[in-house]
């Protein structure tokens, strides 16, 4: 699989996208639909260009690309950001948003019950899916569905 440009601005859009709709307020419709798509897009465009793209590399140097390898580390990745994201609520989480009061432990396995964990896993992979489909795509519909008889 190559580089897919297509894959890279399209794939981590959707789910900021549907988040910032299911967050939108009647009362401030402008500000509560922003406000989750320009979080969301930091975090998920950086993920992709930051880690799942040099994943992907270091794992095609590895292993053959396959969709279940790739939809597998999107899984793992989206997991593994869910710790920084945690770590950043946790350093706002003391007495008027300054230093917290408990440790990071504490916070980290009372976050870790909350469904909404959930999403960072499913987020990776729907997003390293929807990388790996543009990109096989566009390839197979240059190259064509089957090679040319000769």
């Amino acid at each position: 699989m190559r580089f897919s440009w297509t894959g890279l601005i399209l794939a981590p859009l959707p789910l900021p996208l549907l988040f910032s709709i299911l967050f939108w307020s009647p009362s401030a419709p402008i500000l509560s639909f922003l406000f989750p798509m320009i979080l969301g897009c930091i975090i998920s465009y950086g993920t992709t260009m930051f880690l799942f793209l040099p994943a992907v590399f270091l794992l095609s140097v590895w292993r053959p690309l396959t969709t279940l390898n790739v939809c597998l580390l999107g899984l793992v990745l989206g997991a593994a950001v869910y710790v920084p994201v945690t770590l950043m609520f946790w350093m706002g989480s003391g007495p008027d948003s300054g230093p917290p009061t408990e440790n990071f432990l504490a916070f980290f396995v009372r976050w870790v019950a909350d469904p909404l964990t959930a999403v960072f896993p499913l987020a990776g992979l729907m997003t390293a899916g929807l990388y790996w489909w543009l990109g096989t795509w566009r390839l197979n519909r240059v190259a064509g569905p089957f090679p040319s008889a000769k």
